[in-house]
């Protein structure tokens, strides 16, 4: 069962590492997101020492049978102290925390180094990466190893379990309370693993064996221990999906606004004070478009206003009736009829030919509060625009209009012959 179980925590805890480190370069100072990474990273030694091919190489190595034993559990004991240090600094003032925080990682060394002295005592004979704990039960000094390590355990997962549970009452963000509901169940799992550890030093001092449940004592130490690193870490991916979405929003909202600001670009490449980057590009290298995207907003208004002078009030009017036909109304068709202007007016300014009186954009008066508000209502708008054709393609469309409506007034003049 362990060597089944291991692997899957090893892959959660280093994957819960890796994330964390990756923060830790913009938040060294943060007390509780470093303790936390080294929380992972600790569980992770944990889990790879104690995989058998591992256990029987480092046993080899340091040429002590189950030197792997004291070793995995003192990390464990480090990892239980650094998860109390987390809560610490979530729930306590930081001077308050500090102080918890320092005597937490001295009990955890003062008990690795009892630990360490109770196994030296030992007399182990042989390799015993599954069982060790059963085949030495009787052992006096193991039972005392036993009795501290396991009472330690359960100790801190019972404070852990009280902790999480009463935190997660009064938690605000949801995510936050369902994953420390999550740490909560998963220290109560662990106890199971501890109590049938205790349990075998009990039983052989009053003769009954629990060697049946060695297999159920390593699913329930490995699956609530799982557990519990999944509770830890779900605010942190939680908090990255969101960053993730956000990325991707700024990208796709930056080319849904493309032909609306290339238009206006291409009318007066003035507005564009830097020229963008290749958006592709910027998304293979993952960079952020939230900048680019803020920028393309001020071109495009920009654009508009430099458009101002050719916004013909019979064009706004016929958009207005057509798109209210079609069943727009309110923002969307201010947005719609908006979109129709600087269509018009990106035309009558490749023809040269401004409006007297010109008129209003329709989302001039639009309550635009916010940014946000801003590029909701510029996404609308692109949504409705629709590009005018290449200024090469409208030269040579104007020059067959006059070539057609030459031929036809000559052929209309008395006296002409085909």
């Amino acid at each position: 069962m362990k060597d089944i179980l291991h692997p899957l925590c090893l892959a959660i805890a280093g994957t819960g590492f890796l994330i964390l480190v990756r923060d830790l370069r913009r938040r060294r100072r943060d007390p509780a997101l470093v303790a936390l990474a080294f929380t992972y990273g600790f569980s992770a030694l944990s889990y790879a020492v104690s995989l058998t091919p591992v256990w029987i190489r480092v046993d080899g190595f340091f040429g002590v049978p189950n030197i792997v034993v004291p070793i995995a559990q003192g990390f464990v004991i480090v990892v239980l102290a650094l998860q109390a240090t987390v809560l610490a600094h979530w729930s306590k003032p930081p001077a308050e925390a500090r102080r918890r925080s320092c005597g937490l990682l001295v009990a955890a060394a003062g008990v690795i180094a009892a630990m360490a002295v109770l196994f030296a005592s030992l007399t182990p004979a042989s390799t015993r990466p599954t069982d060790f704990s059963l085949y030495y039960a009787h052992d006096p000094v193991f039972q005392a190893y036993v009795l501290l390590y396991f009472g330690v355990y359960s100790a801190a997962e019972t404070y852990l379990a009280v902790s999480c549970w009463r935190n997660a009452r009064t938690a605000a963000d949801r995510s936050i309370a369902f994953s420390l509901r999550i740490v909560t169940v998963g220290a109560v799992i662990t106890l199971g693993y501890s109590g049938i550890r205790i349990a075998a030093i009990i039983g052989a001092e009053t003769g009954f064996s629990v060697s049946h449940l060695n297999g159920f004592a390593w699913a329930c130490g490995d699956i609530g221990a799982t557990l519990t690193q999944i509770g830890y870490l779900i605010p942190t991916v939680a908090l990255r999906a969101a960053g993730v979405r956000d990325w991707a929003t700024a990208h796709l909202r930056h080319r849904r606004l493309a032909p609306l600001w290339a238009a206006l670009d291409q009318a007066d490449p003035g507005i564009t004070l830097r020229r963008p980057s290749g958006q592709g590009r910027d998304v293979l290298r993952g960079r952020s478009a939230h900048f680019p995207l803020l920028r393309r907003r001020v071109e495009i208004r920009q654009g508009q206003k430099l458009m101002r002078r050719y916004l013909d009030p019979a064009v706004r009017a016929e958009a207005e009736a057509r798109r209210s036909a079609a069943g727009l109304a309110g923002a969307e068709l201010a947005a719609a009829v908006t979109a129709d202007q600087i269509r018009a007016a990106l035309d009558r300014h490749a023809a040269g030919d401004p409006v007297e009186a010109p008129a209003e954009y329709a989302d001039a008066d639009l309550p635009l509060a916010t940014t946000e508000d801003e590029l909701r209502h510029l996404q609308r708008v692109a949504a409705h625009f629709t590009p005018p054709a290449p200024r090469g393609d409208r030269t040579a469309g104007r020059a067959a209009a006059d070539t057609t409506d030459a031929g036809t007034a000559g052929s209309a003049t008395p006296g002409a012959r085909p």
